[in-house]
């Protein structure tokens, strides 16, 4: 099979994470959770607001797609864990074997955090607690959570998404939390940090946000070890 220089997936995944993984990947700890309300955007079919609201967590999670149903939500989920793992093996080069121990491993989470999800969808939609939105709006007043996440979208898919849509999803994000946001990972579809991360520091910090790179205790792309932390000067 021949390898390839990225994954090649035909559209932005809708793809869940666990509450653990989140927890690695952002570099956090629960006592950080447990002091104030915190946004998920977007949490995809994650399981992270799921699993958190049934530990006492405040969690808001928004979404493109929560428009949908839970059926139409869960077979989406199912197709594009099929999609991204049938491209999968061409790309395998591109990952590290620490976090996890295999693609069956992974596989089986991303199934788990979507059952979670799907199993939770229904009454969070009533409770208000899943969100349908499109960034870079979001239907929030300023400083609506003391920290806001936002995984596997932004520098992810830079190769679709341009610059001045990751600038403005930013200030958004930023704009909605009271203390920090976290954005994971910093690398695109092909294990790469995304190519303009400077001119983004630099824009952010223009308009008076302070941008900071921080180690994280998760890896499975190669080299995709860090996550960006914003907050206000």
């Amino acid at each position: 099979m021949k390898e390839r220089d990225q994954l090649n997936i035909d559209r932005i995944a809708f793809l869940g994470r666990t509450y653990a993984e989140y927890m690695d990947m952002i570099g956090l700890d629960e006592s950080l959770l447990r002091n104030g309300r915190i946004l998920d955007c977007p949490a995809g079919a994650s399981s992270f607001a799921a699993e958190a609201h049934q530990m006492g967590l405040d969690v808001t999670a928004c979404d493109i797609l929560y428009n949908l149903t839970v059926d139409e939500l869960l077979e989406k989920g199912k197709e594009d864990i099929g999609h991204v793992f049938e491209k999968f093996d061409e790309a395998e080069h591109l990952y590290v074997w620490k976090y996890y121990k295999n693609k069956d491993e992974v596989m089986a989470l991303r199934n788990k955090a979507l059952e979670i999800f799907a199993d939770d969808f229904s009454k969070g939609l009533k409770e208000k607690r899943y969100i349908h939105t499109e960034l870079p709006h979001l239907p929030f007043p300023d400083k609506t959570f003391s920290l806001v996440l936002s995984s596997h979208l932004l520098f992810l898919y830079g190769d679709r998404l341009d610059f001045d849509f990751h600038i403005a999803c930013l200030k958004e994000l930023v704009r909605v939390a009271s203390k920090a946001v976290g954005i994971f990972p910093l690398t695109g579809l092909d294990a790469k940090p995304y190519p303009h991360l400077n001119e983004i520091s630099s824009s952010l910090d223009s308009d008076g946000i302070k941008v900071e790179i921080v180690k994280v205790p998760f890896e499975f792309q190669r080299g995709a070890n860090e996550m960006m932390k914003l907050s206000r000067k």
